[in-house]
Order: C-alpha cells, then structure tokens, then sequence
C-alpha cells in the first residue's frame, strides 16, 4: 500500500483498526504494528498531519498488519530521519531472522548493503545483477 493512502482526517489507530477489521485481523494485531512502527505517540492523531517518516511507518505497519510470510516494500527509508533508518534496518533483519522473505525496491545501494544479503538488480526492465551484496562488491572493486 502507498504510505500515503489514507483519508487525511482519520487516526493511524482507525485506519489500522479498518484495514483489520475488513481483512479479518484481530484487534490486537492493531496494537502490535502500532508498537511495531514505533506509533505509539502518534495513534490516536490525525494522519493528515503526519510528517512523511511518520506515513512510511504507517504504511509498513498496515503491510506488516495480516502478519505476512513475504513482505514486499518500496524505498521504505524514504523520509525517515537517521533513527527511523535504524528502525527499518533493524525491522528488515528482524523479519528475516523470523524466517520471512522481504523484498525492498531502494536507489541507496549502501542501506541495501547494511541490510540485504542478497540483491537483485534490475534495470531498463533487465535482470543486471543476481547475486550476494559481498560478491557485487568484489565484482565493483575489480572492475575499476
């Protein structure tokens, strides 16, 4: 889901609450991506006035509400101040650690190598990379 997605009056608590209860999720997963996310103070706000850190973790909570196997998330840093950028880092490692696959689409090649084990890197709709982040560094290394 776009992070930004959301009527701008409601709370991240009741856009949460909705997207659980249409999708037959308990309430108090709500809770757990809203500890998740790190929106504990901000819950009950308006998500009109968030700031765009605060709806990328709105949106990678309601990703992570049907607590899913494989997660899949585009330019998740983007917007985030350096402490949220810890955040996703470690949530990335976390969810792997758990067994669950996760795919980001990023541009900053160096968050992707303090996060990723391995990349796949598409470009102009082709397949130009497939490999571990150690090995697409020894690759860059030698070539230059």
């Amino acid at each position: 889901m776009e992070a930004k997605s959301i009527h701008p009056g409601r709370s991240a608590y009741n856009h949460l609450n909705a997207l659980a209860l249409t999708h037959g999720i308990p309430r108090n997963r709500v809770d757990e991506v809203i500890d998740l996310a790190g929106l504990g103070s901000v819950a009950k706000k308006r998500a009109g006035a968030f700031s765009l850190g605060m709806g990328q973790r709105l949106g990678i909570a309601a990703a992570l509400l049907g607590d899913p196997q494989t997660v899949m998330l585009d330019e998740p840093v983007n917007g985030l101040d350096p402490e949220g950028v810890l955040w996703i880092r470690n949530l990335l490692t976390g969810l792997t650690a758990e067994g669950r696959t996760v795919f980001v689409s990023s541009h900053l090649m160096s968050e992707m190598a303090l996060a990723a084990d391995h990349l796949i890197i598409v470009g102009r709709g082709r397949l130009l990379a497939d490999t571990t982040v150690q090995d697409l560094v020894r690759e860059a290394a030698a070539t230059r």
